[in-house]
């Protein structure tokens, strides 16, 4: 053990008496960060492209700004720079694919004719490297729903086209769920809305819930799949009326006793999803969570450590969801090192995770209780002095990754030997 290394052990060890002279154990919280796994993002390493070949992706639906060098071109290099990400970020996590993310060997395949065997060294990988996997049909970026309609399309081809795709989803997320022994999320999130104002709201909302019912007609096992229903404020080119709004998509939710996702970066930018989390629970059984970052408008940019993300754990930990609320990623920029963007966003997902998990918050609770807001107020802006990152600087020390920015010259040695000898 190096000095550097003593010094991490030796203030943490200091930091530790701090929190347990409030009743917290610094040690179970370590342990119980362990068992917080994230759902990281696929497409932040390829710009959301995909690898199907098929001929059809037409792009839409999602924008991905920025030409740094580097991007994965194949899925063996976007598995290549996940590992690579991996060695980064602390704990044990999962990975969410997207359906256009099948590996068809050249073979053209539409996405209304995806099978499992499409995703077979995923699943062998995942296997290998004990990562997870989760899903995600995908219902843009193609030509027939270019018009900003899918599942909701007044077309009743185009309507069934993306329905036998959902199934053909669910159907792929069952195969991953039951190879890996472990549930695998399938998320579900549409596009569809208008550019301007429409006259009629009801009946695209109508197509989208009868569209829904018939893909999750077939039951398949919650121990190896579970569905649920992403809500968007708006998309690009769809900015006056999305159809499976968050009133829309929580009350599908619900009545279909599905799980609903929360993306970060999906509300009004006055709107705060850890506002929401322990309303929805305490009618839904499960929450999947999109950690994003919204910046303005409705968006997705990588997660930084900010009061929003700290609230969101905070709100977890504080009800005792963790065991409810699946945590996932989602936002994308090819401005600056993808896989670095991977790292910074997963870091801060897990280390903001990690600070909720050191909150007194039996203490708050009873002062709360007693009336006493005068000694939670006081103690929650003391706390926030408290030396989380020495916790933080152990708890990746003990899971032998870069303790603070060390990470940073690794992926920066990555891009000099493999990133910066990719073309875009």
């Amino acid at each position: 053990m190096n000095n550097s290394e003593k010094q991490v052990i030796s203030v943490y060890e200091n930091a530790k008496e701090l929190f347990a002279q409030w009743g917290v154990d610094s040690d179970a919280a370590i342990a119980a960060l362990s068992d917080m796994p994230v759902s990281i993002h696929c497409w932040q390493g390829d710009d959301v492209r995909g690898y199907e070949d098929c001929g059809e992706n037409a792009g839409g639906g999602t924008a991905v700004t920025g030409n740094y060098p580097g991007r994965a071109r194949t899925a063996d290099e976007l598995r290549a720079d996940f590992e690579m990400a991996l060695q980064q970020i602390p704990g044990h996590h999962r990975f969410s694919l997207h359906a256009v993310y099948a590996e068809t060997e050249g073979r053209q395949v539409a996405r209304n004719e995806l099978e499992p065997k499409y995703f077979e060294r995923w699943v062998a990988w995942g296997k290998e490297k004990g990562i997870a996997l989760d899903f995600n049909p995908t219902f843009h970026g193609h030509p027939k729903s270019a018009d900003g309609f899918s599942l909701s399309s007044p077309n009743q081809a185009t309507r069934e086209y993306w329905i036998e795709h959902g199934k053909r989803a669910r159907e792929i997320a069952a195969y991953i769920g039951k190879e890996q022994g472990q549930v695998c999320i399938n998320n579900f999130w549409m596009h569809d809305g208008y550019k301007d104002t429409p006259v009629d709201t009801a009946a695209p909302r109508e197509r989208m819930t009868e569209s829904l019912d018939e893909i999750f007609k077939t039951v398949y096992s919650a121990e190896f799949t579970r569905d649920s229903i992403e809500s968007k404020l708006f998309g690009i080119g769809l900015e006056s009326y999305t159809v499976a709004s968050h009133e829309f998509s929580l009350a599908y939710a619900l009545t279909r006793k599905k799980l609903y996702t929360l993306d970060a970066g999906h509300f009004h930018p006055t709107e705060m999803i850890s506002a929401k989390i322990s309303s929805i629970l305490q009618f839904c059984d499960e929450l999947f969570l999109h950690v994003s970052r919204g910046v303005r408008w409705d968006s997705d940019h990588v997660v930084i450590y900010d009061d929003e993300l700290q609230a969101i754990m905070q709100q977890i930990v504080r009800g005792g969801y963790q065991k409810r609320v699946h945590i996932g990623t989602d936002y994308f920029d090819a401005s600056i090192n993808r896989v670095a963007a991977w790292v910074i966003g997963s870091r801060n997902t897990v280390k903001a995770a990690l600070k909720a998990l050191l909150e007194p918050t039996d203490v708050l609770r009873e002062y709360e209780l007693a009336g006493d807001w005068t000694s939670r107020l006081a103690l929650l802006e003391e706390l926030k002095g408290y030396p989380y990152e020495a916790v933080w600087d152990y708890y990746c020390l003990m899971k032998n990754v870069p303790v603070r920015e060390a990470w940073l010259s690794n992926v920066k040695q990555y891009e000099r030997d493999v990133l910066s000898k990719r073309e875009n």
